[in-house]
């Protein structure tokens, strides 16, 4: 790998990220934590009928993961913004849409693949049918990354503002709600016996074009938020 090149950028920037992720390994599981509470305080507040929770299993399981990736979804840019190596990457001569897709995916690996690997566990507290053990991660596999590359581009629009909190959720979950509709809706209608392949396939037709575009838009939305 050539030093100097986008390749080689890119992975230093992907191994940078790593480092950092595991230094503050305790935060990256907050995720994980927050969605097993979540999933777990249900079968409390509703009771322990089986039925009832194989009803609702499949929302609750997304709605847990969703908030716990808008949980984490601030700390995307925010640690690179206040020292300073947010402002280099985007004078950087390498294409920083490129470079912020290869953040983006560092964010997803570390945050939203480890909600995936427990997603098995969070069906099981909510009794999920036998159809859904391998259908909810494969439904999460795909609507996971979009849910990433969509939050990434409201971040990069509020990285620069002080308690940005607040305006990052309400600018988030109105567009997470498809997401949260076709994906829970698949795994609802496969539980009914009915067909559930169309969801999937907006599911990753949606995603293919935000592999796109997202990376090009968080780019510009960094820079309107930086200049």
């Amino acid at each position: 790998m050539k030093a100097g090149s986008t390749l080689g950028a890119c992975a230093a920037l992907v191994r940078r990220d790593l480092t950092l992720v595991w230094r503050r390994r305790g935060d990256a599981a907050n995720p994980i934590l927050f969605a097993l509470i979540v999933v777990a305080l249900f079968p409390l507040a509703i009771g322990p009928e089986p039925e009832q929770l194989r009803r609702i299993a499949a929302g609750v399981v997304f709605v847990a993961v969703l908030l716990a990736g808008l949980l984490a979804l601030d700390t995307l840019f925010r640690g690179d913004h206040e020292d300073g190596s947010l402002e280099q990457l985007v004078l950087s001569p390498h294409p920083l849409s490129l470079m912020l897709a290869c953040k983006i995916a560092v964010h997803w690996l570390t945050t939203s693949l480890p909600l995936i690997l427990v997603a098995p566990l969070l069906g099981e507290l909510m009794h999920v049918d036998a159809t859904l053990r391998w259908l909810l991660p494969a439904t999460l596999l795909l609507a996971t990354p979009l849910l990433s590359l969509i939050g990434a581009v409201c971040v990069a629009l509020t990285v620069g503002m002080h308690r940005s909190g607040m305006l990052l959720a309400l600018l988030v979950l109105p567009l997470y709600v498809p997401v949260l509709i076709f994906g829970a809706g698949a795994c609802n209608a496969a539980q009914a016996g009915l067909p559930f392949l169309a969801p999937l396939l907006w599911l990753g037709a949606a995603l293919v074009l935000a592999l796109v575009l997202a990376p090009l838009a968080c780019a510009a939305a960094l820079r309107i938020s930086l200049s």
